[in-house]
C-alpha cells in the first residue's frame, strides 16, 4: 500500500510532513517547526506519531519537538555528525545509510551545504525526498556553514533521483524564488509558467510544495548551473559548474 504524505504549514512560511502506513498505522514526522499543527493534523486523522526524522539544527525546523513527544512519545532519527546540537536522538544515521519505516526503506542523504551535517530522507517506494532547506522549490538554501563545492554536490545527488521525486522541501519560498529565477533564466518557458502558477496558487492561499524533481530541472536555475543559457547570460560559458552555482548563490543573497 502507499504512502500518504501529508503537508503541514506551520509558523509564518515553514512546512512539516507526515508519512502515514496505512497497512501498519504507522506514522513518522520530518521537521518539527512548532508543535500545535502537527499536533492538530494528527489527532484529526486518529493517527499516532511513531518516529521523528530531523534534517537539521535550525531552530525553526525542532524547536516543536519537545511539545509534540509529550503527547506522542516517538523515537527521534537525527544526522550523527549533527547529534551535538540535535535534541536527544534514539537512533543517528549518516549518509548512504538506510533504516526500515513500516516495511519501506529510508535512504539518508548527506545534503550539507545550508548547514554541515544537514541531511535529507528518500523514501524510493513513495518516490519522495524530505530535502528541507537543502533543495528547495526554485531555490536552495543560504550557505550559513558549507561552500559553494559542498552545496552543489549536495544538489547533484538529488537531480540523480528519478525525476518523478516529489521534493519535500521545508518553506513557501517559492514566489520570490520565482523572481529571482526570472533574472537569471528569463527565456525559459517552463519558468515563465510555473512563475503564473505560482502567483495563482498563492493568491489562493494554496502551498506550492511539494514540488517534483522533473520540474526543478527544468526551471530551477540552481540546479542548472550547467545551462548554456544562464553561463551565458552570467557572463561565464567556461567556468566551472560549482562556480556558476556559486555566482547564482550570490546574486540570490543580494536580490
Amino acid at each position: 500500500m502507499p504512502l500518504e504524505i501529508v503537508t503541514i504549514p506551520c509558523l509564518s512560511d515553514n512546512y512539516a510532513f507526515l508519512v502515514h502506513d496505512d497497512s501498519t498505522g504507522k506514522t513518522a514526522l520530518v521537521d518539527v517547526p512548532e508543535a500545535e499543527p502537527i499536533l492538530q493534523a494528527l489527532s484529526s486523522r486518529g493517527w499516532r506519531l511513531d518516529e521523528a526524522w530531523i534534517t537539521h539544527h535550525h531552530a525553526d525546523h525542532v524547536q516543536g519537538l519537545d511539545r509534540v513527544l509529550q503527547d506522542h512519545p516517538a523515537s527521534v532519527t537525527g544526522a550523527a555528525a549533527d547529534a551535538h546540537r540535535l535534541p536527544a536522538l534514539n537512533r543517528r544515521v549518516g549518509d548512504a545509510e538506510t533504516f526500515d519505516f513500516a516495511g519501506h526503506q529510508v535512504q539518508v542523504m548527506d545534503v550539507s551545504g545550508h548547514t554541515v551535517g544537514h541531511i535529507a530522507y528518500y523514501i524510493p517506494d513513495a518516490a519522495a525526498a524530505f530535502t528541507a532547506d537543502s533543495l528547495m522549490a526554485l531555490g536552495c538554501g543560504r550557505l550559513f556553514e558549507g561552500t559553494a563545492d559542498q552545496m552543489w554536490t549536495s544538489l547533484s545527488k538529488f537531480a540523480a533521483l528519478p525525476p518523478e521525486t516529489l521534493i519535500c522541501s521545508g518553506h513557501e519560498y517559492t514566489a520570490s524564488n520565482a523572481k529571482f529565477a526570472l533574472t537569471i533564466d528569463p527565456d525559459n518557458p517552463s519558468l515563465i509558467s510555473r512563475n503564473e502558477e505560482i502567483v495563482a496558487a498563492r493568491a489562493a492561499g494554496v502551498p506550492t510544495v511539494p514540488s517534483t524533481l522533473a520540474l526543478e530541472m527544468a526551471t530551477n536555475p540552481f540546479l542548472r548551473a550547467d545551462d548554456p543559457d544562464i553561463r551565458r547570460l552570467l557572463g561565464l560559458p567556461d567556468a566551472s559548474n560549482v562556480e556558476v552555482f556559486a555566482e547564482i548563490r550570490a546574486r540570490k543573497d543580494a536580490f
